[in-house]
């Protein structure tokens, strides 16, 4: 391995999840032309309720510095929405609004490719292919939705919270992805996609996938874990222990990104502490302090030793008014150029449509490739 590359394999067999460094790698295929691009990084996030902070300051925000290192896709992930009962409405509006979200926080249309899972018809053709493939027992060992189904009562569950794991393997194999951002609550997720790659290209690729005339014969590329490197997992702000979430019942959980002030300051207000003295970040026994005091430390931009000397000693009636002042300064910006963006419709329809067009190229690609793979005939054209 060349010294210039940072990237470890990561597999289920080793569990090793080590930050990439961007360098350059050959396009798609084993037997493709040696043409080389920049390493290719897809995430998304679902539109379900609102953008909160625990998504912009654990992924969203980290998508901005990427965008000037690598290859960037970056997708609303609306048909992932509909694995849990939903209201149409509100599906169609909070979709529009995260992706106005996403140019809100800094990702640029010049840089990156931002679109609509839905608008890209491969995502949803991939996974059937892929699901064809993949054995029941891979799915329900999948930790999500042992929860998520003992929650709502098995009976009741939707094959979509069975099988979306394939659909998500499908939105990072379609794209070639060399790397995917990646949390703990995902890691099983991309070892799916990562198995399915290798299984996929066992069943079909190589010398069967030559027999059958198809242009590449690694079908996919077996993506790698990226480990953002200052990532930040945000915690609920009722439970120091439980990650900030949109399916939380209370909104009194989460920060979401439009919050006005007036709310914001209510939250914090209202956010649960502890009965120590002083404040303290590297206390296990004190989650909820750990997770206000790091969140601070991110939208102020300071060091933790600095956050500690500067708020440290505060109690927290003292904390949470400064706390509440540094959350609202870091988010104006946000919520004004959010407003320009969700305003202008044609400006985002453009943004929209320029970004399905490019990644359907890339897309539909894989999918010709891997449709002949598996022996589908070309689609007839009238002439």
């Amino acid at each position: 391995m060349s010294s210039s590359r940072s990237v470890v394999r990561s597999t289920k067999r080793s569990g090793t999840f080590i930050q990439a460094a961007p360098d350059m790698v050959a396009q798609i295929g084993d037997d493709a032309p040696k043409t080389e691009r920049r390493k290719r990084v897809l995430s998304g996030v679902q539109p379900t309720g609102t953008v909160h902070l625990g998504n912009y300051l654990g992924a969203i925000r980290n998508w901005v510095n990427l965008q000037d290192m690598y290859d960037t896709y970056f997708m609303v992930v609306d048909l992932h929405a509909i694995t849990v009962p939903h209201t149409p409405k509100e599906l169609l509006e909070s979709t529009r609004n995260g992706a106005a979200l996403y140019i809100a926080c800094g990702i640029d249309p010049t840089k990156a490719k931002i679109f609509v899972q839905s608008h890209v018809s491969a995502h949803a053709e991939m996974a059937w292919l892929l699901s064809c493939i993949t054995p029941v027992g891979w799915l329900k060992k999948m930790i999500q939705y042992k929860e998520k189904s003992r929650k709502a009562g098995n009976e009741e569950v939707g094959t979509g919270l069975l099988t979306y794991p394939v659909l998500m393997a499908a939105d990072i194999l379609l794209y070639q992805s060399d790397l995917v951002p990646v949390g703990e609550d995902q890691k099983q997720h991309l070892e799916l996609a990562r198995d399915l790659a290798e299984r996929a290209n066992y069943l079909f690729g190589g010398k069967k996938a030559k027999k059958m005339g198809c242009k590449y014969t690694r079908l996919f590329k077996v993506p790698d874990p990226f480990i953002p490197p200052a990532g930040a997992r945000v915690m609920s702000l009722q439970d120091g222990t439980s990650k900030m979430s949109k399916s939380a019942e209370s909104d009194l959980s989460r920060i979401n990104l439009l919050d006005p002030p007036d709310v914001i300051r209510n939250k914090i207000k209202k956010a649960k502490t502890d009965a120590f003295d002083g404040l303290e970040i590297d206390n296990p026994d004190r989650p909820e302090a750990r997770n206000l005091l790091s969140i601070y430390q991110c939208v102020t931009g300071m060091s933790q030793e600095a956050v500690l000397q500067d708020v440290g000693g505060m109690r927290w009636g003292d904390f949470k008014p400064v706390l509440t002042d540094a959350l609202v300064e870091h988010l104006r910006p946000i919520q004004a150029r959010y407003g320009e963006v969700i305003s202008d419709q044609t400006y985002l329809d453009a943004v929209l449509a320029d970004g399905a067009e490019s990644a359907a190229l890339e897309a539909d690609a894989t999918l010709g490739n891997v449709r002949r793979a598996m022996g589908f005939p070309e689609p007839i054209k009238r002439v």
